[in-house]
């Protein structure tokens, strides 16, 4: 019998994967030694250096209030002053995948994060990736060198191409793989638990 595993689908400057992260993570501590679990990027937007338009800038902006509201989450909305935002989130995928081969994924898509949604940072531009990937101790030159090269874009798109075959709705998301079959578990932004007991239903 194949090891069942949760696969947690995101992507790294998706607003409501950052609303959901307190939440996941107890779940996620919950589950350790019961379950494996693997991360995905979702892949939310293309590469682009095309500064974002105004209306998709108050829209953003919008929908971090809206998840305040909503959760209670922390923003730093100096980031639409600050900045010149892009709608491009391929290369914190991309700086994803580079971290999980040095087992350090989920600590850069939480240094990601607390860049972009804190700091102001941001991680469209690979100046941001950089360095916090060495802030997480990775080696700068080679993760620079990796960012931008063939073989690691060719694993995103395979990745990409996987997780449209699961079934998502969008991000943040969770299926549980048991017996070969793919499970959609309904996520609660505030409520481990709801998830939790999903999980451990299929799993019995």
């Amino acid at each position: 019998m194949s090891q069942s595993k949760l696969i947690y689908v995101h992507d790294p400057m998706c607003s409501w994967c950052w609303g959901y992260s307190p939440t996941w993570l107890k779940l996620k501590s919950e589950l350790a030694g019961k379950v494996a679990i693997e991360y995905k990027v979702g892949g939310l937007a293309p590469d682009s250096q095309d500064p974002m338009p105004q209306n998709m800038k108050e829209m953003l902006e919008g929908t971090w209030h809206k998840i305040s509201a909503q959760l209670g989450t922390q923003f730093n909305y100096n980031f639409w002053r600050n900045c010149q935002p892009r709608r491009s989130t391929y290369p914190a995928c991309r700086a994803a995948l580079i971290a999980r081969k040095a087992g350090k994924e989920a600590q850069m898509v939480a240094a990601i994060q607390h860049a972009y949604y804190l700091n102001a940072q941001n991680p469209s531009d690979e100046s941001t990736l950089i360095s916090l990937a060495e802030k997480i101790g990775l080696d700068k030159d080679e993760f620079s060198a990796q960012l931008t090269s063939i073989e690691l874009n060719d694993e995103f798109k395979a990745e990409l191409s996987f997780v449209r075959t699961l079934p998502i709705q969008g991000f943040p998301s969770l299926v549980l793989i048991k017996d070969n079959k793919a499970y959609p578990i309904e996520i609660n932004y505030t409520d481990w638990h709801y998830s939790l007991n999903q999980i451990n239903s299929i799993l019995k």
